[in-house]
């Protein structure tokens, strides 16, 4: 009678990670329990930044116990009994570690790089080098861009709600709607609707832009 052997089942849990130092870091990870500790760590300094030797790792349930010190990195993981839902939390011990003083968290601390004009200018391959070609090979399309550049500031000294004067004409009213209205046409635009009875009185351009009352749409 022939005889099967039976390879053991690689049992794993999904475990909450935290660290020390980075507040905001926070991971899922499952593990196999016949992982050592010192392979666990060496996963999460993959993921945390801390160095293997600077490591502490604690074990907390998931009521926020603590269950024990993953202390032994020749012990596999199953030996400290983990469930799924329990935190394994990173103590870094390096005070000069990558992950303290919050470097890794807060840009503000991290030295901008600056580049004066005439040192920009010397470079090959910027944004403006490449407008600058742009604009040589066909003026129209910088002008155009300028343009509209100089329009949505223009709109920015609007808002809706504001008193209006409308020239020529001198058609009074309130601004509706201000900005892009690309089925009409293009440009920024500032939709007015008159206290007369004047412009489109069904609240409509061109079967767009509905409003509750009727406006005329101005381009800038």
């Amino acid at each position: 009678m022939a005889s099967h052997l039976q390879m053991p089942v690689d049992e794993q849990v999904l475990l909450h990670i935290t660290h020390s130092n980075l507040k905001s870091f926070s991971a899922e990870i499952r593990f196999s329990l016949q992982t050592t500790v010192e392979s666990i760590k060496d996963k999460l300094w993959k993921k945390s930044g801390t160095s293997v030797d600077s490591m502490r790792l604690e074990l907390y349930d998931e009521n926020g116990a603590k269950v024990s010190d993953l202390n032994d990195n020749l012990r596999p993981l199953g030996f400290y009994s983990p469930h799924d839902g329990f935190r394994v939390h990173i103590i870094d011990l390096d005070p000069s570690s990558v992950t303290s003083g919050g470097w890794l968290e807060d840009t503000s601390l991290v030295e901008k790089y600056s580049i004066s004009e005439e040192a920009y200018d010397k470079l090959d391959g910027t944004v403006r080098k490449f407008k600058e070609k742009l604009a040589s090979q066909n003026p129209s399309i910088l002008e155009n861009k300028l343009a509209d550049k100089y329009k949505e500031d223009l709109c920015a000294n609007f808002k809706v709600g504001d008193r209006c004067e409308v020239d020529p004409g001198e058609k009074r009213g309130v601004v509706k709607y201000i900005g892009e209205a690309e089925t009409i046409a293009p440009g920024f635009w500032v939709g007015v609707q008159y206290d007369e009875p004047l412009g489109k009185h069904d609240g409509m351009y061109v079967g767009d832009y509905p409003e509750r009352d009727p406006f005329e749409e101005e381009e800038i």
